[in-house]
């Protein structure tokens, strides 16, 4: 017997013990466990407050205890009260706001309710969406310079068919994404954001490096920070580095900016697991979600940035080499996930249900280290077995029951009992506390990419440090209590004071002013 089979065996011996205690002392504190579907936007679901109320009983029936439900899906809303503007999908009229509904019904069933929104795909229609306020109407293909907020290829194409993508290096297009996410924390009682597409888009030459990033803006940029003036190549070392950085910057800035808005919102989002993992590819950076589409999940783990790391790792159990990409990916993500977690999520629609179950099991087990992911969600809501790809509602209907009865019913059932999801202690207790601000000339305009760092005065440690975003905002997280010294290297022909002391205080942000620079 293979460690992984013994260990997937173990799992089943654990959940069965777990399961009879319960029953014998029904006062036991609740194991935790996530437990979701996703339910993308593209299909029934949410559209009406039917599709809600059906939505939450099937996920019911697998005992689940979250959704991730796709409230925008390229820049629209399924809301009404979000910068985004209201979608033009076929949703029942106003009043009726799908996330209101969805809030509604999922906290009295018991369910969390994690709104989730495409970070990176602008559009994908010949057709302009109605609201005159889109990103799309407004920066898109007749917008110029920095107003213009499209991705390029290094071939110049801007358009993939009808997809156009959000440049992350355009600093006001990453204003207005943490604005956007923020508006809907700030008007939604959700449990927490869900980001997808944050990274760089597919359609590249190699699985070894991104075609992405050269737009006039983010070329601008690059050329600045380095002192280059070529354009580099798309395998460029450095180039791939700096646009991998801006992925990270704006995900920096939405952890910080949610928690401004609300400190217990849980940020999570969709990691790539592209192909096989590190363990076939030679390390991390040799994987295609790191080098292709420059998305760096583990390091965002690691900084503490991304609560929740849902992975999509969307592999046929039933082809060998798939099932070892499922099984390499699985176990990373389970030994990665430090004081953090991370959730295993198996393409449901790509496997029968005898393969879904054992990718369930395998996804729970403990890894030969000892580590077992934080949980599973199922993709997709829509789409729940293979049998029911294409088919008529009805039989995808019966295809979800039919999954739900083999994961709850039986004496291995893996869902047989009924989890609380992972608590976030670094969130429900927290036991430290952030530093963010801006670097700007007193006239208000931001001293991109210059270098800050961050003193430990009190506290120990070594200094920290930081460039600033292309709007000179600047974030460091998730440190000890304690004073801190904040000291920039300002440019030539910039003066000023550029030294600040941060007062860092458990659960709180500390703020920053180092906007009065004068250029002579």
């Amino acid at each position: 017997m293979t460690k992984r089979a013994l260990a997937v065996l173990t799992a089943i011996v654990l959940t069965l013990s777990m399961a009879t205690a319960a029953k014998a002392d029904p006062e036991a504190e609740p194991t935790q466990q996530w437990r979701s579907y996703w339910v993308d936007a593209f299909n029934e679901g949410i559209y009406t407050p039917a599709q809600v109320t059906r939505l939450v009983q099937d996920a019911k029936k697998i005992n689940a205890n979250a959704l991730i439900v796709q409230i925008a899906r390229r820049y629209d809303c399924f809301c009404n009260r979000a910068l985004y503007p209201r979608t033009d999908a076929a949703i029942a009229p106003l009043p009726y706001d799908p996330l209101d509904e969805m809030i509604a019904q999922g906290h009295a069933a018991g369910l969390e309710v994690h709104a989730w929104v495409n970070v990176n795909t602008m559009w994908n229609s010949a057709t302009p969406h109605s609201s005159p306020e889109h990103v799309f109407n407004k920066h898109g293909r007749s917008a110029t310079g920095a107003d213009r907020w499209l991705n390029k290829r290094y071939d110049g194409q801007e358009l993939m068919g009808n997809n156009a993508y959000m440049d992350p290096a355009n600093p006001a297009a990453v204003n207005y994404i943490v604005s956007a996410i923020q508006s809907i924390v700030r008007e939604y009682d959700v449990d927490g954001i869900n980001l997808d597409y944050v990274r760089y888009p597919d359609f590249n030459s190699t699985t070894t490096h991104s075609d992405w990033g050269y737009s006039e803006t983010s070329l601008a940029r690059f050329r600045a920070a380095t002192g280059r003036t070529d354009t580099p190549l798309p395998a460029d070392p450095q180039f791939s580095d700096w646009r991998r950085n801006q992925m990270t910057n704006l995900v920096r800035k939405i952890y910080l900016g949610m928690w401004q808005v609300d400190p217990r919102a849980r940020l999570s989002m969709d990691g790539i697991t592209y192909s096989y993992g590190p363990q076939t590819m030679g390390g991390w950076e040799q994987t295609r979600p790191y080098a292709e589409v420059l998305q760096d999940w583990k390091g965002w783990l690691a900084e503490g940035i991304m609560d929740t790391v849902v992975a999509m790792n969307y592999k046929r159990n039933w082809m060998p080499d798939q099932k070892q990409m499922y099984d390499e990916w699985t176990e990373v993500l389970a030994d990665w996930q430090g004081d953090r977690q991370a959730v295993i999520g198996p393409a449901l629609y790509l496997n029968d249900i005898p393969d879904s179950l054992e990718q369930v099991r395998t996804a729970l087990a403990p890894t030969a280290a000892g580590n077992t992911a934080a949980g599973w969600s199922g993709y997709s809501y829509a789409n729940p077995t293979r049998a029911g790809v294409n088919q008529p509602l009805a039989v995808r209907n019966a295809e979800r029951d039919k999954l739900a009865e083999a994961l709850t019913t039986g004496p291995d059932a893996p869902f047989a009992d009924k989890p609380a999801v992972p608590v976030m202690p670094w969130k429900a207790t927290p036991a430290e506390g952030h530093v963010s601000g801006r670097v700007a000339l007193h006239t208000g305009a931001p001293l991109d990419q210059a270098t800050v760092t961050l003193r430990p005065l009190t506290t120990g440690g070594a200094p920290i440090t930081r460039a600033t975003d292309g709007d000179g905002w600047f974030g460091f997280v998730h440190l000890r209590p304690g004073t801190y010294l904040v000291q920039v290297d300002l440019p030539n022909r910039v003066v000023g004071q550029p030294i600040a002391v941060a007062q860092v205080r458990a659960g709180a942000i500390s703020t920053v002013d180092l906007t009065r620079l004068i250029q002579l």
